[in-house]
């Protein structure tokens, strides 16, 4: 083919690719009182003091409606017309159960998802559950609920009929993706059954069964030759800004990365939330090789984490929107959205701005010089967060929106590598550990040469 022909093709090519937004861990809190005092700001900030609060939010608190509001306008306003959009939970304020109550919950649930549908009304929305989208939160039963009953009636329009008996037993579903020159297929989990701080299914082998259903969805679409998405929100695997800290019980992790392994050919992509921060997970064959990749959105609450040894917990909300291949599903490219909180208060204040700008972060292909979002390509963005300490400190500042700018060093450089890499709680302790050791042998080999500089330093000047 002649290159004029190839140029002729290239404008085909993008309009051939579909686009759709990834959104999680909106995470209302009704409460939120900018004039407040700083002690009543926000009952999502806890005992904590917010100083600086501002009408657009504060990084020590949940967020506000304007906030949530102004999220989903923004994507209105940079993709009105997505061929979907992805909703992996977490709706409610970080606050005791007693503030809550099954009502309270249901009604948080029901004004976000009022705010999605009239924003994007004929726009399909597959949505997952977070693990405070609950009450009590995180207690998530493998069985028929009154909170799941209610949530598959807020979310009817979005369910087709044989997804509405799988919600209300166990809160996750399967559908083919809506457009009709795509042979792709979402399958939406509910891991909050997996999470270790949920008692209901601590004893269970397969809660709800929704392993078996999982397994069996996979298979099914492999004979039909689909290609899967595989959403929800809860992770499995580390947390990459605390060491040692994993969100699934060992065994269920276990069982969700041999079903990944398995069937690694039919699932093109996995996309979770939870940790509000951005980054992805790797998995790989018994034998090394790369086969899949799941990407972890960031959060449109800024709320700054409680978790005893996170330093610096906080981030500047982020949407995403996904470019991809309708027909293998392959992710062509994603693009992160993000709203400067401090800035965007700052103007408020000084010229009372409607709503506020919602600015390009960076889109993954120029950032990290790839050709797209691939299993062999997000490979590639690891080895160079491994090794180049310029992609890796440009990774740490994406991973927090822009919000944590310090130096990610040794320890930071062991924690966020070895998360990404190894979903496997052995092998992530053994990738902690094997790091740390071969930082400490550097160490001391660097205190060595320097303290023989400095001997052999005072013979040279003589």
């Amino acid at each position: 083919m002649q290159p004029v022909a190839l140029l002729l093709l290239c404008p085909l090519a993008a309009a051939l690719s579909g686009r759709f937004w990834h959104v999680t861990d909106l995470h209302w809190d009704p409460d939120y009182e900018a004039a407040a005092g700083a002690g009543q700001v926000c009952p999502s900030a806890g005992s904590r003091a917010v100083p600086a609060a501002g009408p657009w939010g504060s990084y020590l608190c949940d967020a506000p409606w304007r906030l949530l509001a102004s999220a989903v306008r923004a994507m209105r306003n940079r993709l009105q017309r997505p061929d979907f959009i992805l909703w992996t939970g977490d709706d409610t304020p970080h606050v005791p159960n007693e503030k809550l109550g099954e009502e309270k919950v249901l009604h948080i649930i029901e004004n976000l998802t009022s705010l999605i549908k009239e924003t994007f009304p004929d726009t399909k929305v597959y949505a997952a559950m977070g693990n405070h989208d609950f009450h009590p939160k995180n207690q998530f039963p493998g069985k028929e609920h009154r909170i799941y009953n209610r949530t598959a009636e807020l979310w009817h329009p979005w369910l087709n009929d044989a997804s509405i008996p799988l919600f209300r037993a166990g809160a996750f579903y399967s559908e083919k993706l809506p457009s009709p020159r795509t042979r792709g297929r979402m399958v939406v989990l509910n891991t909050n059954l997996y999470y270790d701080k949920n008692n209901e299914t601590a004893g269970e082998g397969d809660p709800g069964g929704q392993f078996q259903w999982l397994e069996e969805t996979l298979t099914n679409a492999s004979r039909a030759d689909e290609m899967v998405y595989i959403v929800g929100h809860v992770p499995p695997g580390f947390f990459e800004k605390k060491r040692g800290m994993p969100w699934f019980r060992s065994g269920f992790n276990e069982r969700y990365l041999k079903i990944v392994q398995k069937h690694h050919r039919v699932i093109a992509a996995q996309f979770f939330g939870h940790h509000h921060t951005d980054s992805f997970r790797m998995f790989y064959s018994d034998t090394g090789s790369p086969i899949n990749v799941m990407f972890l959105a960031p959060g449109v609450t800024p709320w700054k984490t409680t978790l005893p040894g996170v330093n610096n917990g906080a981030n500047n909300p982020g949407i995403r929107v996904i470019d991809y291949d309708p027909d293998t599903l392959q992710v062509l490219d994603i693009v992160t959205y993000y709203l400067n909180l401090t800035r965007a208060n700052m103007m408020a204040s000084t010229w009372e701005e409607e709503f506020p700008t919602w600015e390009e972060e960076y889109r993954l292909t120029e950032a990290f010089q790839v050709p797209d979002g691939s299993v062999r390509s997000m490979q590639t963005v690891l080895e160079r967060i491994s090794k180049d300490p310029r992609y890796l400190q440009q990774y740490y500042e994406f991973n927090s929106v822009r919000y944590d700018l310090t130096p990610c060093e040794e320890a930071c450089h062991i924690d966020h590598v070895c998360a990404i890499r190894e979903v496997d709680f052995t092998k992530y302790n053994e990738c902690v550990k094997t790091s740390s050791s071969a930082s400490a042998i550097i160490s001391v080999r660097l205190l060595f040469f320097c303290l023989l500089l400095g001997l052999l330093s005072p013979q040279q000047a003589l």
